[in-house]
């Protein structure tokens, strides 16, 4: 199911710019490489973004910076994760873009709102939802979840 579709003309690098259509992407981390590995070479590449550099940003901007780091096999932290309705468009881009010989797609896991009281069924029912809460995305084939609750998120990330 290759290719994407957008409802914008244009295409955003992975920094969230227009590159003026040109599809070429650029690292959001430029010392590490293409393979998701730090620049020694060992380990991995965590990508860290805050909620500042994502507020300024459209949904497709904030989809194209995601995968891209995740197809470069980074793992993505996202300080305030997507809104619902982004993160529903980010499944289905994700599912556009898997291919059985290269991307094998993204593991996604997100701690609860703050816990304020807020966030239970009445809160939802009332509108009072927050959305301040990490994010963590990464290539499926490089992590794992091992124990997931209202506090923690247990992850195993191999190498691939």
């Amino acid at each position: 199911m290759p290719g994407i579709t957008e409802t914008d003309d244009e295409t955003i690098d992975a920094d969230g710019s227009d590159d003026g259509g040109t599809g070429t992407n650029h690292d959001p981390a430029p010392e590490g490489d293409a393979s998701g590995t730090a620049p020694g070479g060992d380990g991995i590449q965590l990508d860290m973004i805050s909620a500042e550099r994502m507020d300024g940003m459209r949904t497709m901007e904030k989809i194209r910076l995601i995968l891209d780091g995740v197809h470069d096999g980074n793992i993505v932290i996202l300080e305030k994760g997507l809104e619902p309705e982004e993160e529903s468009k980010l499944i289905e881009v994700t599912m556009s873009e898997i291919n059985p010989d290269g991307f094998t797609g993204i593991e996604i896991e997100t701690y609860p709102g703050d816990g304020n009281g807020e966030n239970g069924l009445i809160g939802r029912i009332m509108g009072r939802e927050k959305t301040n809460k990490l994010t963590v995305i990464g290539p499926a084939n490089q992590i794992e979840t091992l124990h997931k609750d209202e506090t923690l998120i247990s992850t195993l990330v191999t190498r691939t």
